[in-house]
């Protein structure tokens, strides 16, 4: 009888760690492989290509809006005191519970958005990163969340994605640059003319209600359709995919909201909607680029990717990808690309040069 060696035990043991690692990345490059890019609509600065998929998931779930309106679900400080960067979710329903990447909560000591895509177990409760986006206010308005309709800004998504990749990857945490969100969201409430008070990001959308609803109300969705690929302007796209068309048609107007208000932020000259070769692309790049799993907050598997002028992150349970969204890379923003837009560091620094300049 022939003996393993030592290194030929530890690669057996290896082996299906290696496996479990492959499998959330296989699934989420199934997800993209599986995508049919459709005609596009326009309006304002703001171009969505529908995306439809032939995978069906059998993944169940409560999404957080039914899981609070039912009352089986709250959300609430970790403690009394707070704790700006985590809340705990107690789920006492007998399903899970998914919240998206940017979902806005509002209450308790300030307003908060999750920090990426979660899939929060039934009869628990669990502590899940978020960020603070109402940096004036520490102290309760009431004494759990609500949810809105609303999610962060697109740019300011991209940007937290960033940042909260890049936590993962070093320390294996799901952290946000928090002053760099609060810095960013002061610019773009002071671009859009949007104060408040308690610099709350809810401010910048209820300043633009009505235009943000015409936004709404310009697109519709396919039956069959799953995401889309939003474009605000050259070298500015982001995409969301979910499993099914019923979670993403709960989130659409949301979404449409969260890239709108950065579409009318600069309306382009000559308005056009964007070629559909541009979304093609898009969709391509994250196909080529480098993948890299993580166990999840919750359940299930964070999948990061890194392209080519675009990031992604996906959530992957039984081998399906509940949620995936991806930004042109905020970093990549340089006088070379003056179509993209440029990270919170990068603004900073070039607004230092030019009062170096003056």
């Amino acid at each position: 009888m022939r003996h393993r060696s030592a290194a030929e035990a530890t690669d057996r043991k290896t082996e299906p760690a290696a496996r479990a690692n492959e499998t959330p990345i296989a699934s989420t490059r199934t997800a993209l492989s599986s995508l049919s890019i459709g005609e596009p609509s326009h309006f304002a600065g703001l171009t969505v290509f529908p995306l439809s998929s032939d995978l069906r998931s059998s993944v169940r779930y409560l999404l957080l809006e039914e899981g609070l309106h039912s009352g089986l679900v709250s959300v609430r400080e970790v403690q009394k005191e707070g704790s700006v960067p985590n809340l705990a979710v107690e789920n006492r329903s007998d399903a899970d519970v998914l919240i998206v990447d940017g979902e806005e909560l509002v209450g308790a000591k300030q307003n908060r958005i999750a920090n990426l895509t979660l899939l929060v177990p039934a009869e628990r409760t669990t502590t899940i990163p978020v960020s603070c986006v109402e940096a004036g206010r520490w102290s309760y308005s009431r004494p759990d969340f609500g949810v809105t309709e609303r999610v962060q800004y697109s740019r300011g998504r991209a940007e937290r994605l960033h940042g909260v990749h890049a936590s993962m990857r070093t320390t294996g945490t799901r952290v946000s640059d928090q002053g760099a969100v609060w810095d960013a969201q002061r610019e773009k409430a002071a671009r859009m003319e949007a104060h408040s008070p308690t610099e709350a990001m809810s401010a910048i959308y209820e300043r633009h209600e009505a235009t943000l609803d015409d936004y709404v109300e310009k697109f519709s969705l396919e039956a069959d359709q799953v995401g889309a690929v939003f474009v605000t302007g050259p070298r500015q796209l982001g995409m969301d995919l979910f499993d099914r068309h019923e979670t993403f048609a709960a989130f659409f107007p949301k979404l449409v909201r969260s890239y709108a208000i950065d579409a009318m932020e600069r309306p382009p000259a000559g308005d056009r909607a964007a070629k559909p070769e541009h979304a093609h692309a898009f969709v391509n790049c994250l196909r080529e680029g480098a993948f890299d799993v993580h166990p999840a907050v919750a359940l299930g598997h964070d999948v990061g990717i890194v392209a080519r002028d675009a990031i992604a992150g996906a959530l992957v349970h039984q081998e399906t990808a509940l949620h995936l969204t991806a930004f042109s890379d905020p970093t990549r923003a340089t006088e070379d690309h003056p179509g993209a837009y440029a990270s919170y560091r990068q603004r900073r620094a070039s607004l230092r040069r030019r009062r170096g300049r003056e």
